[in-house]
């Protein structure tokens, strides 16, 4: 029982450490970009995510839709996104990201990524099952956390 105690409090650091390095990491790529943090949070949902209106995209990324217009005022003017209006009713809006400025922040994330295949590389093919569970329902409980 202690070593388990032992083995959740170092998991629980180590997912502490990580939060701050890639913390750093979205500054450093934020700064090189003029892009603040919530900005890049932004551009990563809608990359994930595809096309969003401004209303899923505020919820995905857990901000207040009134947050939300400013910064994509920010990103449309530096030419991050664009505002896709519907022919059918034009108060409808689709926000989506620039192809070529979406690999401009895909090139500078590419270390870390070349990083990431060299760890995970270390790893069985059920031990990297295990790993991405792990993260999975550590994400769902933080995002459902975030929520209340």
């Amino acid at each position: 029982m202690r070593h388990r105690r032992r083995t959740g409090n170092e998991i629980k650091a180590a997912l502490r450490d990580l939060r701050i390095q890639l913390a750093l990491l979205n500054h450093q790529v934020g700064g090189k970009l003029a892009l603040k943090d919530v900005d890049l949070d932004c551009l990563d949902v809608l990359a994930r995510s595809g096309p969003l209106t401004p209303s899923a995209l505020a919820r995905q990324a857990g901000l207040h839709p009134a947050t939300l217009t400013g910064i994509l005022d920010r990103l449309e003017q530096a030419g991050w996104i664009v505002r896709d209006r519907a022919r059918s009713d034009r108060r409808s809006v689709t926000i989506r990201v620039l192809p070529d400025r979406g690999m401009e922040v895909f090139r500078l994330y590419q270390p870390m990524m070349s990083a990431m295949d060299d760890v995970l590389a270390d790893y069985t093919e059920t031990e990297l099952d295990l790993i991405a569970t792990f993260l999975r329902r550590s994400a769902e409980r933080a995002g459902a956390l975030a929520q209340e």
